[in-house]
């Protein structure tokens, strides 16, 4: 049985309550890019709080892509230890800040 892609707006919010764990890999990069191309470059992941083997999946995600510039749980106001606030480059810039 073939499950229909959902649509998920590029408003600088993902929240992964409604991915299956295995979609997620894909899933943040593909949403990420998206939001580079949109100059979104302030990113809250809301990944639950439950046990924190989704936030330590979404961490590991992050910190292997180059265009992520930092990343750190949210406050209290944003989802605290429930979610991730994330730091993009811009789109043109490598990871070494210069210019591609």
């Amino acid at each position: 049985m073939s499950q229909t892609p959902t649509e998920v707006p590029v408003d600088g919010v993902l929240d992964l309550h409604t991915f299956l764990p295995r979609e997620v890999k894909d899933l943040i990069p593909e949403y990420l890019a998206a939001c580079r191309q949109r100059e979104i470059l302030e990113v809250r992941v809301i990944h639950g709080k439950g046990i924190g083997a989704l936030r330590r999946q979404v961490h590991a995600i992050l910190g292997r892509l180059p265009e992520v510039d930092s990343f750190r749980l949210a406050d209290e106001s944003a989802g605290g230890w429930g979610a991730t606030l994330v730091t993009l480059r811009p789109a043109e810039q490598s990871k070494s800040g210069r210019a591609k």
